[in-house]
């Protein structure tokens, strides 16, 4: 399965040290996790929703990432923010497999999926490889080719 992480280079370990620290929209300070998404424009859009409107403002050192892990996610099936949570946290805390899946609040289509660092398997997940990624050059508007209703 191929899994995907736009973060700051900075972050792009992957030992769930950040949603440790702060907490996460599926689980609870306190517990480590790795955030992915199915698709790598799920990823830009979930980023999208943490940054402020002025994009010109967002640091420049963001990266989008992938990496292959051959595991099957356990479904997520829980309804609601609070009990979601106490799911994953409760996944998070068993250990009882590496991968889990949740519908994205933002593309109910395709998924976040969930990696539990401390999981045994933890250890053979391949680092990130990356890319550069620039907001500013991603959703610049394109320059029109001639006016709209223009007649020739």
């Amino acid at each position: 399965m191929k899994l995907w992480r736009l973060t700051r280079a900075p972050f792009v370990a992957l030992d769930g040290a950040g949603p440790q620290r702060h907490g996460a929209r599926y689980s609870s300070p306190g517990k480590p996790v790795v955030n992915f998404t199915s698709e790598a424009a799920l990823a830009v859009l979930v980023a999208l929703r943490y940054l402020q409107e002025d994009l010109s403002t967002v640091e420049d050192d963001f990266v989008l990432g992938w990496t292959e892990i051959d595991c099957v996610a356990e479904s997520i099936v829980s309804e609601g923010d609070e009990a979601r949570r106490r799911f994953v946290d409760e996944w998070l805390d068993s250990r009882r497999s590496l991968l889990a899946a949740v519908p994205s609040m933002v593309l109910p289509e395709a998924d976040i999926v969930l990696m539990n660092p401390q999981h045994p398997e933890a250890s053979n997940v391949p680092p990130l490889v990356t890319r550069a990624f620039s907001f500013a050059q991603t959703l610049h508007t394109p320059p029109m080719l001639g006016k709209l209703g223009k007649q020739s």
